[in-house]
């Protein structure tokens, strides 16, 4: 079995390091071979310098590594006093160049290890098809357009809203049975809605809406029902634990305030209970106040229910 390879392009880039691990291990037998006491990650770096002196931000241009590793390579050089780094015109910036000692280092690599290196790849290369060169640098260009992080797209899955349906009644039980029981014990009516949505809430003329997440199914849901001419009661909304931080129950409560309007309600209004404030102000940003003549009207519905609150509008 090989995961990075079964994996196919998801894990390109694990599979290219995996290559340039084994293809950099021969470069650094050859490189040792020829008497260098450098790593094959430092040979870029004592090529550019051999052709001129160069500040780290053209060496970072030239070579396309990052300033930390560009910085780190050096040090490393000046250490094996191959590198010596100083100060230019300009004060602040350091000028790295080849000491005699790389000079003579970069000699032997011209000679011994660099042409080695070069014709063990073109073997390799004259076993694929095409022009393998080519299609890396094609490859290099791609990502210099947009990278993969921006091609990947957002970080959350699709939301999208579905109707109700008896296959999906277990999940408008299990969802709210979830979140009700670990902050507080189902109550006879939340067991008598929760067991029979369609006798108490489709048939009297309410409606109940889920909310899936691509690649997760459905992970919400939210129902209204219908108390009274005109009235409705936003209940039995809950979103699973599984779905945190997908704003899910937004997208849900924004779905149910519009369908709420569709069916014409001239009163919308819910019952919840102060514990649940990450709810709270959700229903605030989204246009519910707190109302004394809901909780007077009401509120007697639930045992647990300390806060009532009426659909006003969202602001701005």
């Amino acid at each position: 079995m090989d995961i990075v390879s079964d994996m196919g392009p998801v894990f390109l880039g694990s599979r290219l390091k995996r290559l340039a691990e084994r293809l950099q291990a021969d470069a650094a037998r050859i490189v040792n071979e020829a008497g260098l006491p450098v790593q094959p990650t430092h040979m870029p770096l004592l090529v550019a310098l051999d052709r001129q002196p160069m500040a780290i931000g053209q060496l970072v241009e030239v070579i396309g590594v990052s300033q930390p590793g560009i910085t780190r390579g050096i040090g490393q050089l000046v250490d094996m006093g191959l590198v010596q780094s100083e100060k230019g015109k300009d004060q602040r910036r350091r000028t790295a160049s080849l000491t005699p000692e790389g000079q003579a280092a970069m000699a032997r690599a011209k000679h011994l290890a660099l042409p080695r290196i070069e014709r063990g790849v073109k073997e390799i290369l004259t076993a694929l098809d095409g022009d393998f060169m080519a299609e890396i640098g094609r490859l290099e260009a791609v990502l210099e357009t947009q990278s993969l992080y921006a091609r990947a797209g957002d970080s959350k899955p699709a939301l999208t809203v579905r109707e109700y349906s008896s296959e999906l009644a277990a999940d408008f039980h299990d969802i709210n049975a979830e979140w009700i029981s670990s902050m507080f014990r189902l109550e006879a009516t939340d067991i008598e809605v929760l067991r029979h949505p369609e006798d108490k809430i489709i048939a009297p003329g309410g409606a109940i809406l889920f909310v899936e997440a691509a690649g997760l199914g459905i992970v919400g849901t939210c129902a209204l029902q219908k108390t009274g001419p005109g009235a409705f009661e936003l209940t039995k909304m809950g979103v699973r634990s599984s779905a945190r931080g997908l704003k899910a129950g937004e997208f849900l409560l924004d779905a149910m305030i519009a369908r709420a309007q569709l069916m014409g309600a001239e009163t919308l209004y819910l019952l919840t209970n102060a514990r649940c404030e990450a709810a709270i102000h959700l229903y605030e940003k989204l246009g519910f106040r707190h109302d004394a003549e809901i909780m007077a009207t009401y509120g007697a519905r639930y045992e647990r229910c300390d806060v009532a609150m009426r659909y006003v509008a969202r602001e701005g």
